[in-house]
């Protein structure tokens, strides 16, 4: 059993979400999700256990980013959780390496 822990921070909105995976075998795993964001809260509410492999072949048309595109509208459809616990997930299976991601946006010029 391999279990792996994601600290996820979403930015602007300062919320931090942290995914812990658990894969009982290479395709099972098993996701709790803890966040204080009312809208992962209702993403991390549809899942619960994912195939890896079937996730990782079905891409943004599997259960993880699925259930993103159902639950979080608005400017939320670009939040970076659901990716965080694909990533989470992914590591889990064995199916990616623990390595930390992270993006840095400046603004550049104000056309206003």
């Amino acid at each position: 059993m391999r279990r792996v822990q994601g600290t996820i921070h979403a930015g602007v909105c300062g919320f931090v979400t942290e995914v812990w995976a658990t894969a009982d075998d290479e395709a099972r795993v098993t996701l709790e999700i803890a966040s204080p964001c009312g809208n992962i809260q209702r993403l991390a509410a549809c899942l619960s256990a994912v195939d890896a492999y079937h996730e990782i072949g079905s891409g943004f048309d599997g259960e993880v980013l699925g259930a993103a595109r159902a639950t979080l509208k608005g400017c939320c459809s670009s939040c970076v959780v659901p990716n965080g616990i694909f990533k989470t997930m992914q590591i889990a299976a064995e199916l990616a390496l623990p390595r930390d991601v992270s993006m840095q946006f400046r603004l550049l010029e104000d056309a206003g």
